[in-house]
């Protein structure tokens, strides 16, 4: 029977990792780092998983730290790409051109709330400069559905007519005091290259 139960953890173990391994996912080393029309510079390494306008990065797993990169945004998007404005809600998370800093905020704040997070806020709204482009940053602070406080920053930049937001989260209780200066260092330096 001990054969039997190392066989069978060994197999459940071969099931769980084949379930986390994500088609089209790739290991992103550390250093210069191209996404969609931007440029960053990472001292991490990350796993990222591509989507056609949005990227996830993580280092050990999206419950414990993750990095969300939607590009071209369109007016009338949802700012996570998830919908486009429905007449019925015009007052949810979608982009306009020309929004104010504390507008671009709250329609991410509240798109967080529509994926179920809670006790969601956000301080230190901030202009910066992101190479030749004028943008904003913010720190988040936020609960999972599970009750697990998290701690994060959000850098945005409109050029022509699109936003490109990124949004990173991670617990307060480890990840998030372990990552958040390179993460910060990795926002200050984005620019864009196309």
């Amino acid at each position: 029977m001990p054969h039997f139960a190392k066989s069978l953890t060994a197999l459940l173990l071969l099931l769980l990792l084949a379930a986390c391994a994500s088609p089209g996912g790739i290991l992103q080393h550390a250093g210069s780092a191209d996404v969609f029309d931007m440029r960053v510079d990472t001292s991490l390494d990350w796993s990222r998983i591509k989507g056609a306008r949005n990227e996830l990065w993580t280092i050990d797993g999206t419950a414990l730290n993750s990095l969300s990169i939607f590009s071209g945004i369109k007016p009338g998007e949802h700012v996570f790409l998830m919908a486009r404005e429905k007449k019925n809600r015009p007052d949810g998370p979608w982009f306009r051109t020309g929004m104010r800093p504390d507008e671009i905020r709250d329609v991410v704040l509240d798109a967080l709330r529509g994926q179920n997070w809670s006790n969601v806020s956000a301080d230190n709204l901030r202009p910066q400069r992101y190479g030749d482009a004028d943008g904003l940053r913010f720190e988040l602070a936020l609960t999972n559905p599970d009750g697990l406080v998290y701690k994060g920053s959000v850098a945005a930049v409109e050029r022509g007519g699109k936003l490109t937001l990124l949004v990173w989260k991670a617990p307060t209780e480890y990840y998030a005091g372990r990552d958040a200066e390179a993460v910060g260092k990795m926002f200050d330096s984005l620019r864009f290259v196309k």
